[in-house]
C-alpha cells in the first residue's frame, strides 16, 4: 500500500481507537504530514524504536509499540525464554507509563511475564533489572535527550546490554513479518494480574542496585568534604530520587537540586531539548550554583544513562566538561586509584567507541591496560563486558564515549549517569584533599598524556528530505573522499560499512575488523581525526573532529582550523 492507502485504512477501521481516527482526520487534504506520518513503518532499528509521538505507521504510538512487543513476544518463544519475563521501566515522557503498560500485557498476552516498575526509572537500573529477576530480556520506554515531541522503545538482552548482532537483526525480521496490527495480541490488565503474568516492581530492586552501587567506591569521602556544594539537575527526568539518594548515602550533604527542574515534566519546559550536551540547558544550574556558591554542576538527561558536568575554571567561571574530558578525568581517577591500592587487574581492559577521543589510547598505554575500540553505541561496550566474562581475556575496569556515556563496575550494561554522578563526585573530594580542583585535575590529566581536543557538529535535517540529503552526503564522502582537512593530510580512510581502512598513500585496504556500520573515519596526521556518521536516534548527520596541539591554545586553533574547513561541512 502507499502512504495515502494507509491513512485511508488507518481512519476507517475501528480496530484503531477513536482518538487516533479522529487526529487523523483531522490531516485530510494535508498531504505533506500524512506522506510523513505513512510512507513507512517506523523502523525498529538495533536499538529498538524512536520516532515522533502520533497516529501513523511512522509514528510512536500504542499501535507501533505493540508491533514490536508482538515481534519480541514472537522471538522470545522461539528463544524458549517464555518463563524467564521482561523487566521493564519507562522515564517521564508522554505516553511511557501508557507504552509501557501497553508493551506489559502484550507480553502477557503472549504468556510472557512482565516486570514493571511502579514509576519512572533510569535506563542504567533497568539493565541492572534484567540480571537481577534473571530476565530474557528488558525493555526501557524513553527517548533519552530527544525534544519533548519524541518518545522510543530500548530492547535488552538477558546479559542486560541492548541487544547486539545476530539477535538484533532476527528480532529486526520478526517484527517486520507483521504485517497486520489485528495480530497483534494484547489481554485485560486485571486478568493479566490475576493470572500471575503482571508484576509490578520497585524499592526492592532500588535498594540492590544502590548496594551495587555502593560497592564501587574507591575513596570513601573525607569528612572535610562532605560539605562540598553540589548543584544538580535531573532535566525534568528520572535521576533526581536515585542521584540524590547514593551522593547522600555515600556522604554528600550539600546537594542543591534545581527546582524548576526537580519533578517529572514531559514538556521540559525550561529546557526545550533536554540534552546535557547543550550548554543552555544550564541556564538555571548556574543561576543557583552561583547563588549557593557551588564547586560542581552536574546534568542527567531524562533516562539517567548520560552526565554533563561543569567545574569552575580559574576565573572562577563555570566551564562545561565535554564528553571526552569527563569521560577521562573518571578514567583517570579510577586506574590511578586503583593501581595505587593494587587492585588494578593484569589484564585490565579500557573501551571507548571509535568517535571518542585519543586521550584514552595513552591512559590504557600508560597503566598497562589492553585499550579495545568499538562501534558507536554503548551496546557494544556491553557486549565486551559480556565477551570477557565468557573468555577471562580480560576484566573491565572502564568504558566511555563521548556523548556523555560511561560505565565504572559491572552492574550494568549501559551507560549510567548515576554510578558517573558518584564516581566523579568522589574524584571532586579526593582531589580537593590533595589541594585542586576538578579543572585542575584536567589539566594535569593533560599535561601527563598530551593536549587533546574534540568537537562535534550536529547537522539536522529532517523529514523525507532529509533523510535521502543525509544518504547522499554519505555516499558522496565515500565516492570522494577527501585528501586534506584544516591543514593535515588524509592517511587513511576507515569506512565501516564496506569494512575497508584504505592507505591513501598506496591505496592498501585492510579491514576494519567491526561490525557494518555507517560511519567514515579520517585518520589524519599528528594524531588528528575526523569521522562522519547519520545519527541513530535523531534526524541529524554527525561530524566529530580531534586534534593533539603542544598546549591548550594551540589544540584549540588547531580545531577550529580543523571545524571550519569547508570540506567539513554540509550547507
Amino acid at each position: 500500500m502507499n502512504y495515502l492507502e494507509k491513512y485511508q485504512q488507518w481512519i476507517s477501521d475501528f480496530y484503531f481507537d477513536e482518538a487516533t481516527r479522529n487526529e487523523l482526520k483531522d490531516l485530510a487534504g494535508n498531504n505533506t504530514e500524512i506522506e510523513d506520518r505513512f510512507f513507512k513503518d517506523l523502523e525498529f532499528g538495533t536499538g529498538g524504536l524512536r520516532g515522533v509521538l502520533g497516529a501513523g505507521t511512522n509514528r510512536m504510538n500504542i499501535y507501533t509499540v505493540r508491533k514490536a512487543t508482538q515481534g519480541l513476544a514472537n522471538y522470545i518463544k522461539k528463544q524458549g525464554g517464555t518463563s524467564k519475563g521482561v523487566a521493564i521501566a519507562f522515564d517521564s515522557r508522554r505516553m511511557s507509563p501508557e507504552f509501557a503498560n501497553e508493551t506489559a500485557l502484550c507480553l502477557n498476552a503472549n504468556g510472557i511475564k512482565a516486570y514493571v516498575f511502579e514509576s519512572l526509572r533510569p535506563t542504567p537500573e533497568l539493565s541492572f533489572t534484567v540480571r537481577e529477576l534473571g530476565c530474557i530480556a528488558g525493555i526501557v520506554i524513553t527517548a533519552s535527550h530527544n525534544p519533548a515531541e519524541y518518545n522510543g522503545y530500548k530492547a535488552y538482552w538477558e546479559d542486560g546490554a541492548q541487544v547486539t548482532s545476530p539477535k538484533d537483526v532476527e528480532i529486526i525480521e520478526e517484527v517486520n513479518a507483521i504485517t497486520d496490527y489485528a495480530d497483534v495480541k494484547t489481554m485485560d490488565k486485571a486478568e493479566a494480574m490475576a493470572n500471575g503474568l503482571y508484576h509490578v516492581i520497585g524499592a526492592e530492586i532500588d535498594d540492590k542496585y544502590m548496594a551495587a552501587l555502593r560497592k564501587l567506591v574507591l575513596n570513601p569521602v573525607a569528612e572535610e568534604c562532605k560539605d562540598m556544594k553540589i548543584v544538580y539537575t535531573p532535566l525534568n527526568g528520572t535521576g533526581n530520587l536515585p542521584v540524590r539518594r547514593i551522593l547522600k548515602e555515600i556522604g554528600f550533604t550539600n546537594v542543591f537540586v534545581v527546582p524548576e527542574q526537580e519533578m517529572p515534566d514531559s514538556n521540559f519546559t525550561t529546557v526545550g531539548y533536554p540534552n546535557p550536551e547543550d550548554p543552555k540547558v544550564y541556564t538555571l544550574a548556574k543561576k543557583l550554583a552561583d547563588e549557593v556558591g557551588a564547586d560542581i554542576i552536574l546534568a542527567t538527561d531524562p533516562d539517567a544513562d548520560r552526565l554533563g558536568v561543569q567545574v569552575r575554571n580559574k576565573n572562577g567561571e563555570f566551564e562545561l566538561l565535554t564528553g571526552n574530558m569527563s569521560g577521562a578525568l573518571v578514567a583517570e581517577y579510577v586506574f590511578s586509584q586503583r593501581a595505587a591500592k593494587g587492585t588494578l587487574p593484569s589484564n585490565a581492559a579500557l573501551i571507548k567507541t571509535i568517535v571518542t577521543g585519543n586521550i584514552t589510547d595513552q591512559i590504557a598505554k600508560y597503566y598497562g591496560a589492553t585499550l579495545i575500540e568499538v562501534l558507536t553505541g554503548f551496546k557494544y561496550i556491553g557486549e565486551q563486558i559480556k565477551l570477557f566474562e565468557a573468555t577471562g581475556s580480560n576484566e573491565y575496569v572502564f568504558g566511555f564515549e563521548e556523548s556523555y556515556g560511561l560505565l565504572v563496575g559491572t552492574h550494568s550494561r549501559d551507560k549510567d549517569a548515576i554510578v558517573a554522578v558518584m564516581m566523579l563526585c568522589e574524584a571532586a573530594a579526593y582531589y580537593k584533599t590533595q589541594g585542586i580542583t576538578l579543572f585542575e585535575q584536567m589539566n594535569q590529566v593533560f599535561e601527563k598524556y598530551g593536549y587533546f581536543k574534540e568537537d562535534l557538529v550536529s547537522v539536522t535535517l529532517k523529514g523525507i528530505e532529509g533523510m535521502d540529503k543525509i544518504k547522499s552526503i554519505m555516499a558522496s564522502f565515500r565516492k570522494n573522499p577527501p585528501k586534506t582537512a584544516g591543514g593535515y593530510q588524509v592517511l587513511r580512510v576507515r569506512d565501516y560499512q564496506e569494512d575497508t581502512i584504505t592507505d591513501m598513500a598506496n591505496g592498501n585496504i585492510t579491514p576494519t575488523g567491526l561490525p557494518k556500520s555507517d560511519v567514515l573515519y579520517f585518520e589524519l596526521n599528528d594524531d588528528a581525526w575526523c569521522a562522519i556518521r547519520p545519527s541513530g536516534t535523531e534526524p541529524k548527520i554527525k561530524f566529530y573532529y580531534g586534534v593533539k596541539g603542544e598546549a591548550l591554545a594551540d589544540a584549540d586553533t588547531k580545531l577550529k582550523s580543523l571545524v571550519q574547513d569547508s570540506v567539513w561541512k554540509v550547507q
